[in-house]
């Protein structure tokens, strides 16, 4: 029973964007929150970007903040992470994730239920 299902990921230059669309089942889009995370070679994994699904907070790692934009179409069960002024730095896998998490003052606490099989992003310079 797949719940998530990511698409969008590819390579770009340095400076280039992309969009990444996370598609939900029902019962991961009834989750409280959906996030995207990412993990590049030899690094751990990393917070990207969370919303609330029931409303419209969001919450960026400070290493995206002002180049990503985390959102949601209920409507389609989908999230999207449109992510511009790329770096090389930006290279990873991203997954979709759903479940439970909160975010305050910058911190990210997170209990994800489902995630997605990842989709690999490389940006060259």
């Amino acid at each position: 029973q797949v719940h998530l299902v990511e698409s969008g990921g590819g390579s770009v230059q340095a400076g280039g964007s992309l969009r990444l669309s996370c598609a939900a089942s029902g019962s991961a889009y009834r989750s409280r929150c959906m996030a995207w995370f990412r993990q590049a070679p030899g690094k751990e994994r990393e917070g990207v970007a969370a919303v609330y699904t029931g409303g419209s907070s969001t919450y960026y790692a400070d290493s995206v903040k002002g180049r990503f934009t985390i959102s949601q179409d209920n409507a389609k069960n989908t999230v999207y992470l449109q992510m511009n002024s790329l770096k090389p730095e930006d290279t990873a896998m991203y997954y979709c994730a759903a479940g439970d998490c909160a975010f305050v003052a910058g911190t990210f606490n997170y209990a994800m239920h489902y995630w997605g099989k990842g989709i690999l992003v490389t940006i060259s310079s």
